[in-house]
């Protein structure tokens, strides 16, 4: 009897061991799954609100002064065509002395004036939501920074042996005589690609395709150096008013030939 009596008490205790041991298991499984849940909680949430809720750079987020997008009216600038969307600024056509510019700034430290502001956020948000993520690479310029890029570009044509006179003429087909860029002006942008989701082909494709529908132009065409006195810069987007810019797009016009053919 003491034998069978240490035999099932040890029977007991391997028994008892092995549930204790399946307990431990089930534990240790349950940990990992909700350890495995809080990591997966932990990524939705951060690449989810980075792909949904948070546009990626440039945000266009804004400080003091700005405008708010859902409330902001620009109507008003699309349909008059006389407003300060249509000014012309080239080679011949100078910046106003008086002309005044309220900046805004974005996120990446670019500035634009405030009065485009929620028309370049409309189209980046439609951009992204095409799965195209463009970038303000320049914005608002002072008249010493268009200076500077000119300085620098003249010293680079200079540097591949052109003469002085060479390099300025050169020189001034790419970059504005200070005084005549629309980038003084703040309602003109460069526009590139953010270098990870897209690139500038897709950025420019899409811009050329949609930017006319937020009231952007393509300022500087391939097929309009002569008339607008700047070599093609398919980054250079100009804002004149969603009427103004459907009909140069419709039509295929750059600034110059709308604004003579409406006068």
């Amino acid at each position: 009897m003491v034998n069978c009596n240490n035999n099932f008490r040890g029977y007991e205790r391997k028994r008892t061991l092995k549930q204790h041991s399946r307990i431990r298991k089930i534990h240790i499984i349950l940990r990992l799954i909700s350890v495995a849940a809080v990591i997966g909680l932990l990524w939705y949430c951060i690449n989810g609100l980075d792909l949904k809720e948070v546009s990626p750079e440039p945000i266009l987020s804004v400080g003091t002064g700005s405008f708010n997008v859902s409330s902001a009216d620009t109507s008003k600038n699309d349909t008059d065509e006389t407003s300060w969307s249509l000014i012309l600024v080239n080679r011949w056509n100078a910046i106003p002395e008086d002309y005044v510019v309220d900046i805004t700034e974005l996120s990446n430290g670019q500035t634009v004036d405030a009065r485009i502001y929620p028309a370049l956020q409309k189209m980046f948000d439609a951009a992204r939501a095409d799965g195209v993520y463009p970038v303000v690479a320049s914005g608002y310029r002072t008249a010493e920074k268009q200076q500077s890029l000119m300085e620098e570009k003249i010293a680079a044509y200079k540097a591949e042996g052109y003469s002085a006179s060479q390099a300025k003429a050169e020189a001034e087909t790419w970059v504005a005589i200070p005084g005549t860029s629309e980038h003084q002006l703040g309602i003109a942008v460069d526009i590139n690609a953010d270098g990870v989701k897209s690139n500038g082909s897709e950025v420019y494709k899409w811009l050329k395709q949609n930017g006319y529908r937020f009231g952007f132009i393509l300022r500087y065409p391939p097929d309009k150096i002569e008339i607008t006195g700047v070599s093609n810069e398919p980054w250079h987007y100009r804002y004149v008013g969603i009427k103004a810019a459907a009909a140069m797009h419709n039509q295929t016009l750059c600034l110059e030939e709308y604004l003579r053919e409406k006068n």
